[in-house]
């Protein structure tokens, strides 16, 4: 199979889009008066699932960055990670172990880390496209914090993931050359895409981008 490369401008483009998302989230961090240091937890140990392939590429081209030896290391880690969350699944739990990418408490890949790890922690909300509304109360810390400002749910400061993900979608539909209906859907963790290897083009697509396994 072929992988799905992605090129310089756009990668470019996902880091600014990333650096938006950064931004809104400081800002709702300061008006809550909200941050990570000191806290007991960590959430790299949260059990997250990603669904772009733009992602899984933006990922690997930052593990591809790293040095030969740490890369191997991420890997074996990666390994472990699948297994260990498959022993939880197995149990009927839902999987709570360190992110393969987490060394001594800090991502190693930082810059290249995904939108969820990007906007977990602090009040969010996005409009599904059948116009229902979702809110995440952000983390435990966050949580208290929220409580002791005595605000309505509404009235709290939060990002509006809504806009930002439109455009990672649409931006998403161009990195699949507009074929994204045609591609089978991505539902994996972080330590998967990993496993997996960058992400591919089905065998499914002739070089002459035609979905027809039977073209000539």
């Amino acid at each position: 199979m072929k992988e799905l490369v992605l090129p310089d401008q756009m990668a470019q483009r996902v880091h600014d889009l990333y650096t938006r998302m950064e931004a809104e989230y400081d800002r709702v961090a300061s008006e809550l008066h909200f941050g990570c240091e000191g806290c007991p937890d960590n959430c790299c140990d949260s059990h997250f699932q990603h669904h772009t392939y733009l992602e899984w590429a933006y990922l690997w081209k930052g593990l591809r960055e790293l040095p030969v030896e740490k890369f191997e290391q991420v890997e074996q880690w990666a390994a472990a990670h699948v297994r260990e969350c498959s022993r939880a699944e197995s149990r009927g739990e839902r999987p709570q172990v360190m992110c393969p990418l987490n060394e001594e408490g800090l991502c190693i890949l930082y810059k290249h880390r995904m939108l969820v790890c990007r906007t977990h922690g602090v009040p969010a909300s996005m409009q599904r496209p059948d116009g229902q509304v979702l809110r995440f109360p952000g983390c435990f810390r966050c949580q208290e914090l929220v409580e002791k400002r005595g605000e309505s749910e509404e009235d709290v400061p939060q990002v509006e993931r809504t806009p930002l993900l439109r455009e990672l979608v649409m931006m998403e539909d161009e990195f699949l050359s507009r074929r994204r209906h045609l591609y089978p859907k991505v539902k994996l963790t972080i330590a998967e895409m990993i496993i997996k290897g960058p992400p591919m083009v089905p065998l499914s697509f002739c070089e002459r981008g035609c979905d027809d396994e039977n073209c000539g």
